[in-house]
């Protein structure tokens, strides 16, 4: 199964060798951003033009599309490359989502106030009550053991505390949203990873499942395997074989609306576990089920679970007559979440965050949060014209963008109240989040905050770069149509900033 990642190896791709074979002796060619050293004079714009232009080449013989602008402060171009041009962007698509939401922060904050994480009592005229667990889109919702805030356990001690003893169905409520889980486009073979899991105002553990493979006691034997959670209601085909040795070479395959994950692949013999991180389908359902199970430990009998899906863009106020709040979660933290998000390039994350802007003038379906989304980019003063994005993260393959596009929100984002805390919120070079194994040990470590973004065939990296000689500079890059046989476009686009942080 082919997966979505934002990091790449980084091996020194078979071109740049055949371009060092071919570059004239004497040609002051800057390929190997290791090779770049602070003491190399300024390079003028007609300078880094060609040196640029050398770089790309061999690429853009095999058929990478590229689109380049590079830009100072105050928008000058020094460098472009099919900057009109219309590219998938992928994960910097979070570029656009979670600039809107700083921009409309207070309005989110204050929504994520007005609706939080609530566990509703509902009494039956006989029996045990009902306990409906009705979701806020916090995505930080966690039962793990080191859960400290946004924690189902303090929902489940809510409960012991009260002494209940019999709770006859737990109703997972995540009508807050419309029942929209994956975005347009989003590719099948990626829905049931971690990239690709479903979205849900009821989301728990960044809805995902691991999955943990050990070697057999021989080679040839299946390796053991057992999940981390028993009750989500997956079965498991073990396919996998235990090997003497090698690297672990495992991989999984679970269809969209199938219960069954079927493992395959090898794993030697002296390896370590591994753990495979599987994205749900239901994730209302899910969380019912993890709060059962936390309800059972404390010696509460729960007869069965119940989810309740908004499937339309009706509303999502619908009471429980004679219901009354049990208890409730505190508001996420929103702007830390868009830190963590723009750092680990966090998919799922970014989908809430699209449909909680659907909240602010809509209600909370995806259309409503497209919407929003244009609403507030427009109000900062960014041009419609280059960007058509039809979710929150990057995963469609229909988002488009053009990189003078990418460069007027930079522009746009650095002279806002909040855009020194948002670049900040970018992943560092050589430093963290995306970024943390790129660059290392070269001019551009410390010195760019950007965000990175990967596809099939697409890689895109844009941001802010601190040059060697003080300027800030605003980059925008993305490589299309990346032949399999060139798998390190990352590290071209490496060797194309090293250069550039010794502009002009």
């Amino acid at each position: 199964m082919r997966q979505i990642s934002n990091q790449a190896p980084h091996r020194l791709p078979r071109l740049f060798h055949k371009l060092l074979s071919r570059t004239a002796a004497g040609l002051p060619v800057l390929l190997s951003a290791c090779a770049v050293q602070s003491t190399q004079p300024p390079l003028s714009p007609h300078a880094l033009a060609k040196q640029l232009s050398i770089i790309l080449q061999p690429s853009q013989d095999q058929g990478v599309r590229w689109g380049i602008v590079i830009a100072t402060q105050d928008g000058k171009g020094l460098f472009s490359r099919n900057a009109s041009g219309r590219f998938i962007p992928a994960s910097n698509t979070k570029l656009f989502t979670t600039a809107a939401a700083m921009a409309e922060l207070a309005e989110l904050d204050h929504e994520a106030t007005a609706h939080p994480t609530t566990l509703l009592l509902a009494p039956r005229r006989n029996g045990a009550p009902d306990l409906i667990l009705r979701g806020s889109g916090d995505a930080a919702l966690s039962d793990d053991t080191a859960c400290k805030t946004g924690c189902l356990r303090t929902l489940a001690d809510a409960v012991s505390a009260k002494g209940l003893r019999h709770i006859h169905t737990i109703i997972a409520d995540d009508r807050l949203f419309t029942d929209e889980r994956w975005g347009d486009g989003w590719s099948w073979n990626n829905l049931p990873t971690q990239w690709g899991t479903a979205v849900s105002a009821l989301t728990l553990n960044d809805n995902t499942t691991e999955l943990t493979v050990q070697p057999g006691a021989h080679p040839g034997d299946r390796p053991i395997a057992h999940w981390s959670a028993p009750d989500e209601g997956l079965s498991l085909l073990n396919q996998a074989l235990t090997v003497p040795d090698g690297k672990p070479e495992l991989s999984f395959e679970k269809r969209p609306g199938e219960n069954r994950v079927v493992l395959t692949g090898t794993l030697p013999l002296i390896a370590p576990a591994q753990s495979l991180k599987i994205g749900l389908d239901d994730p209302a359902l899910s969380t019912a089920r993890h709060f059962k199970s936390l309800l059972h430990d404390a010696g509460i009998r729960v007869q069965t679970v119940q989810v309740r899906h908004r499937l339309t863009k009706t509303t999502s106020d619908t009471p429980t007559p004679d219901a009354s709040i049990f208890a409730t979660l505190p508001a996420p933290d929103l702007k830390d979440d868009i830190r963590n998000l723009l750092k680990v390039s966090q998919n799922l994350h970014a989908e809430l965050l699209l449909r909680r802007l659907a909240l602010v003038h809509g209600n909370g379906s995806v259309a409503d949060g497209l919407a929003e989304r244009s609403r507030a980019l427009a109000a900062l003063g960014l041009s419609a014209a280059g960007v058509a994005l039809y979710d929150g993260s990057g995963m469609s393959p229909y988002n488009r963008v053009t990189p003078q596009s990418v460069i007027q929100l930079l522009r746009i984002a650095d002279l806002q109240p909040w855009g020194a805390d948002w670049r900040d919120d970018l992943p560092l070079a050589a430093q963290d989040g995306t970024l943390a194994h790129r660059f290392i040990g070269t001019p551009v470590a410390d010195h760019l905050h950007a965000k990175t973004g990967t596809l099939a065939a697409t890689h895109s990296l844009s941001g802010y770069l601190r040059t060697m000689h003080g300027q800030t500079l605003l980059i925008a890059i993305f490589a299309n149509d990346i032949p399999d046989d060139l798998p390190d476009a990352t590290k071209i686009m490496d060797d194309l900033v090293a250069v550039v942080a010794h502009a002009e």
